[in-house]
């Protein structure tokens, strides 16, 4: 089983910055977290920022020059630094761990709220 643990979320106001973990453990031999998705009230989970083993990355338009995702393979860590953040960023983070098309893992995500 693959276990995944995000943290760094919480309350700031527009402007402001957090840094997002997402920590990888278990038999992760094969898997590949592969980004971090948002959920906003209201809306269907969706992809933010994407980094593929190559270490290729891919954001969505709304968080471009904004947002910077990374890995550190060391660590099985990926993280998401959000700067200039804005109320409609507010959402439940989450990273992803792709072991196959059909075979993924979530973890329990973070919740980031922006608010003035």
């Amino acid at each position: 089983q693959v276990r995944l643990v995000e943290s760094g979320g919480g309350v700031v106001h527009p402007g402001g910055s957090l840094r997002l973990s997402c920590t990888a453990s278990g038999k992760i031999l094969g898997t590949n977290v592969d980004g971090w998705y948002r959920q906003s009230p209201g809306k269907e989970r969706e992809l933010v920022a994407g980094i593929s083993t190559r270490g290729e990355k891919r954001y969505v338009d709304s968080v471009k020059g904004r947002f910077t995702i990374s890995r550190d393979n060391w660590r099985n860590t990926v993280y998401l630094q959000m700067d200039n953040l804005r109320p409609e960023d507010t959402g439940v983070y989450y990273c992803r761990a792709v072991y196959s098309p059909t075979v993924h893992y979530w973890g329990q995500g973070t919740q980031v709220t922006v608010s003035s």
